[in-house]
């Protein structure tokens, strides 16, 4: 199976905090992994590495089995981000949020693509209200198809469903599965809803103190922690850091 993103020794410090320790992992095509652990453990520095956001210490992220830059308008074009606490800008609408985004990633034909996203998030009662003005559940949404605008082959999400009532978390849990069926989209998702987790992740990587300390299926760590779900694993290791 395809590699499409690999992250080896990757380190951050911050003078003499060492946010990120040596983090490995390898995301293949159509594949779905998620990073779980407690605030402050390391996922939102990870995230900003792999975005381009924030130079590593040290460590390698190869994107196509080519180095990350930074600089290369083709490597970010390859992906995108979507998290509820990066806001749009609130005084657009939400078709020219979306118009905006498209120009940035020099889209062909972009109102096409917009027209698409709208249909399949069930966009079209909102399209000419200004995004200051909407609900949580429709500001992520927005979110979401901003992050799909160029066809990313890498989709970071970061508590996609943060917030929402239960209707709203499942109708986006179930076009993430159906977009990721298909299209050849890769996914790294951050979120503390263990049952989405559950759901979506093909892989889960366990993160405490900057790195990582556990991996595996949902049910293999359930397994190994001889725990009853992901959730009492979740607790069993951030009450471990709280411990030592």
């Amino acid at each position: 199976m395809k590699n499409i993103l690999e992250v080896t020794n990757l380190i951050k410090k911050f003078g003499n905090f060492t946010a990120v320790n040596n983090v490995n992992f390898s995301l293949n095509e159509k594949k779905t992994i998620g990073l779980l652990g407690p605030n402050g453990c390391g996922k939102t520095t990870t995230i900003a590495m792999l975005l381009g956001l924030i130079t590593p210490t040290s460590g390698s992220i190869k994107i196509d089995n080519e180095d990350l830059n930074p600089r290369d308008h083709q490597f970010l074009s390859k992906m995108n981000f979507a998290s509820p606490y990066v806001e749009l800008p609130k005084k657009l609408t939400v078709m020219q949020n979306l118009k905006v985004y498209a120009m940035m990633y020099e889209i062909k034909n972009p109102l096409k693509k917009i027209e698409e996203l709208i249909e399949k998030l069930k966009l079209q009662s909102l399209i000419f209200k200004k995004t200051g003005e909407l609900s949580s559940g429709q500001r992520n949404r927005i979110s979401l198809a901003k992050s799909l605008i160029n066809d990313p082959q890498i989709l970071l999400l970061d508590e996609p469903t943060a917030s929402l009532d239960p209707d709203t978390g499942d109708f986006i849990r179930t076009f993430i599965e159906d977009y990721q069926k298909n299209n050849p989209i890769s996914i790294l998702l951050a979120s503390h809803n263990m049952d989405e987790v559950k759901r979506l992740c093909d892989h889960i990587l366990m993160m405490k103190e900057g790195s990582i300390i556990d991996q595996g299926t949902a049910d293999q760590l359930i397994s190994k922690h001889g725990r009853n779900n992901l959730e009492e694993v979740f607790l069993k290791i951030a009450r471990e850091k709280n411990e030592n």
